[in-house]
């Protein structure tokens, strides 16, 4: 298949409802080189992304099984940095446990741009932020 048309296979995948597309290059039989094209999604919405995939990529076939997918809390917050305000996207457990707090990646591009400020400054000033914010308030 032609490696141009993941893009828009991975896009129209998105907009009907995929939580994630994964492309993974692998080895086929008779070692010829391929891409494993993987999508996690509600089985309420399995039909239409099979139909988006047959559509729009040259595969004859599709594989389906069941998988458990379990998720920590997400919350979003609003942090202060130098540049201005960034999202920052907090994971919990069922138990309030902080185990990842991210930078929101587009709330920090716009910024970026909006600034003129490397990336990488402002992903050092929000990180500067958030640990700020969680020694002086003992949590988020």
């Amino acid at each position: 298949m032609n490696p141009q048309w993941f893009e828009p296979l991975m896009e129209r995948l998105f907009e009907a409802g995929a939580l994630d597309v994964v492309l993974i290059p692998a080895i086929m039989k008779k070692s010829r080189p391929a891409v494993v094209l993987q999508v996690l999604t509600e089985p309420r919405r399995q039909e239409r992304l099979f139909g988006i995939i047959f559509e729009e990529s040259t595969t004859l076939g599709v594989r389906s099984y069941p998988v458990t997918r379990y998720e920590l809390k997400r919350e979003i917050k609003t942090v202060k940095t130098p540049y201005g305000n960034v999202r920052v996207k907090i994971a919990r457990d069922t138990n309030g446990k902080v185990f990842n707090v991210a930078p929101e990646f587009e709330s920090c591009r716009a910024l970026s741009r909006k600034k003129g400020v490397p990336l990488k400054k402002i992903y050092a000033a929000v990180t500067r932020a958030t640990l700020f914010m969680a020694h002086s308030v003992g949590s988020f």
